[in-house]
């Protein structure tokens, strides 16, 4: 947090070559290895609209349901439906934090994958909850930037007692 490209409106991916592969494995290596349910380009230094998740067997999130493996660039969100949802939120970028963050949760989000093939989902719970998160790096914007009441943002020690389970 800090960073100023996490600032930053990302740029769109004009080539699905070699150098998107491998930022996408450096994406997905990092993201496993710190045990996160997703992450964005940016978060590795790359302003490109790239982001990955999946939620499989993740210590972090143990009671939700698994989200599939995804790669998705260039994506857009619809919302379908205009009702939000909070859950508590943690990042890769902003270590050791939670927030309450309201999120919409229904929409629908394309893209393509990272050989180019279209990709059109429509998802809901925590499904929608990481793709808005990760989306949101691509447009500059952290979580504690949508904590609409700071007394639910704090570090997860402390907030340890008080966090209820995020629904799936």
């Amino acid at each position: 947090m800090g960073e100023p490209l996490l600032r930053q409106v990302a740029a769109p991916v004009t080539r699905f070559d070699e150098e998107l592969a491998s930022l996408v494995a450096d994406m997905d290596d990092t993201m496993r290895a710190l045990s996160g349910a997703g992450i964005a380009a940016p978060q590795i230094g790359v302003s490109l609209r790239v982001v990955i998740f999946e939620l499989r067997d993740n210590p972090r999130y143990p009671h939700l349901s698994p989200v599939p493996y995804t790669v998705l660039v260039n994506p857009q969100l619809t919302v379908l439906d205009p009702a939000e949802e909070e859950g508590w939120e943690g990042c890769l970028s902003v270590p050791g934090m939670r927030g309450l963050v309201p999120r919409y949760r229904r929409l629908r989000y394309q893209g393509f994958d990272a050989r180019g093939a279209p990709i059109d989902r429509s998802v809901e719970g925590f499904h929608a909850r990481v793709v808005q998160h990760e989306v949101d790096h691509l447009d500059g914007i952290l979580f504690p930037q949508r904590v609409r009441d700071l007394r639910n943002f704090g570090f997860e020690d402390a907030l340890a007692g008080h966090m209820t389970p995020m629904p799936d």
